[in-house]
């Protein structure tokens, strides 16, 4: 243990990639975590039946493919394979469906009066969107592009229900852009949400909303043996309760929520300090259920099929107001869904002639509500008879989630609100990364945020090798 240059606290993708980060540093890296599997999110289980094969939390990946830690990866090395479905999302609304397909001009061409408007809104970002994306996908830095910056950021930082109100005029591509926006677990007319759903519209025309064959616990898996490779040395079954019980390192970096880090920090943080991680704020958590189904989703429409994620909202309106009954601490009668359905595109998930599934919607933090009857009325909606292809089902609520991974506080799972106030202040003003001489926090709460990407650890550890003089 003398020998240990580096200690990371917590297994999940952005403690992995920091551990990863230094052991390519030639540092001799420590990471502890307190499951019996690393991942954090990225963990595959056999929730409902044997066979079937269920991801816990983060599933479709879609920042993955543009991240610049996971580019740098050999994956195929450690035999994790990238799904892509043909569509990266389906969005059913009133007579009929809308697609999210690679090229723009095939989602555009079912957007109706809307066509030539999505075609001037998204086709010039996607042209732009490798540069573009790495300027995004990154702490507060001089922009490589500041003029495409500067155009994307007179778009994005509306609300999202303000830009689609003034660039489209159907409710197909109002749907669309609603849909994509809510992933910001955020009112629709609140900024920065515009710039929620032309990231996750721009990635997907330009690398799809891709996942890993088998469950995204592979990809966990492959990071794992990604830093042993290196050296690094990966213990399970550790939990910390205080950086008191750590042993000598010269920089340590915590894969933890800012609430979490203060508690473990204690008094090697000033006050003032320990008061700003604790004011961190967190937003709605999720309720999620697993299902283990006798055969695939019997969609209304056969477009639903082309997609591994299904939208389930209707019009702009009813996932706005969804979104803001959430907000104000209430559970929507018809919530905003997001469903996943990739063992029609993945056949390793499930027995031969079933499938698997899964959905969530939005809830107050902490609700223990159940959400089951709410969800399933949503799928039936688009899928009659969808119930009675389900043989078992496994529900998550609120605190069932934060159990099971502690920084899912109250059950949020973007790593606290992305507001205009929080997005610029993740988690504080001061500096991202660095909570005091040699302890750096490299979890979602820092930027560039939530989504798997890795770059919250591979930045993170970068500030620290700085900090000990390394290039």
């Amino acid at each position: 243990m003398s020998s240990i240059n580096a200690l990371v606290v917590g297994a999940g993708p952005n403690g992995l990639a920091a551990a990863i980060t230094l052991a390519r540093a030639g540092r001799r890296t420590l990471v502890l975590e307190a499951a019996n599997a690393p991942g954090g999110g990225l963990r595959s289980e056999a929730l409902t039946r044997p066979g079937f094969v269920h991801d816990v939390c983060s599933a479709i990946h879609p920042l993955a493919a543009l991240s610049p830690f996971f580019r740098s990866l050999d994956l195929a090395r450690h035999a994790v394979k990238w799904v892509r479905s043909p569509a990266a999302l389906a969005h059913p609304v009133d007579g009929g469906t809308v697609l999210l397909e690679r090229s723009v001009e095939a989602t555009a061409a079912r957007l109706s009066v809307d066509r030539d408007a999505y075609r001037r809104l998204m086709a010039p970002l996607v042209a732009a969107w490798p540069e573009l994306a790495d300027d995004l996908l990154a702490p507060p830095h001089v922009p490589a592009h500041p003029l495409r910056l500067a155009r994307f950021a007179a778009v994005g930082l509306r609300s999202a229900r303000g830009l689609a109100l003034h660039a489209f005029h159907g409710q197909r591509a109002r749907a669309l852009f609603a849909g994509l926006a809510a992933h910001a677990i955020m009112p629709l007319d609140a900024p920065p949400t515009a710039a929620f759903a032309l990231v996750l519209a721009a990635t997907g025309h330009s690398v799809g909303w891709p996942f890993p064959a088998g469950g995204t616990g592979r990809l966990a898996n492959a990071l794992a043996d990604e830093l042993r490779l290196l050296r690094g040395e990966l213990r399970l079954g550790e939990p910390v309760a205080s950086l008191d019980d750590l042993p000598p390192a010269r920089v340590v970096l915590l894969d933890v929520a800012p609430r979490q880090a203060a508690a473990l920090a204690g008094k090697r943080l000033s006050a003032p300090s320990r008061r700003r991680l604790r004011a961190y704020r967190y937003g709605p958590g999720v309720f999620k259920i697993d299902w283990a189904l006798d055969g695939p989703t019997p969609w209304l429409d056969p477009a639903c099929a082309r997609a591994a994620t299904v939208h389930l909202g209707g019009s702009m309106d009813e996932i706005a107001t969804a979104e803001q009954a959430v907000w104000r601490g209430e559970h929507p009668a018809r919530p905003f869904v997001i469903f996943a359905q990739p063992s029609l595109f993945d056949p390793t998930r499930a027995p031969a002639g079933h499938h698997t599934a899964w959905a969530y919607c939005h809830v107050p933090a902490y609700s223990t509500e159940d959400m089951t009857e709410r969800i399933e009325a949503q799928v039936e909606r688009y899928a009659p008879g969808f119930r009675d292809r389900i043989i078992a089902r496994h529900t998550a609520n609120t605190a069932d989630l934060e159990a099971r991974n502690s920084n899912l506080v109250g059950g949020h799972i973007a790593g606290g609100i992305q507001d205009l106030r929080q997005i610029f202040r993740r988690p504080t003003l001061r500096h991202p990364y660095r909570l005091a001489r040699g302890l750096y926090l490299c979890s979602a709460s820092t930027p560039p945020g939530p989504g798997v990407h890795g770059l919250c650890g591979m930045f993170a550890a970068r500030a620290a090798l700085r900090s000990t003089g390394a290039r």
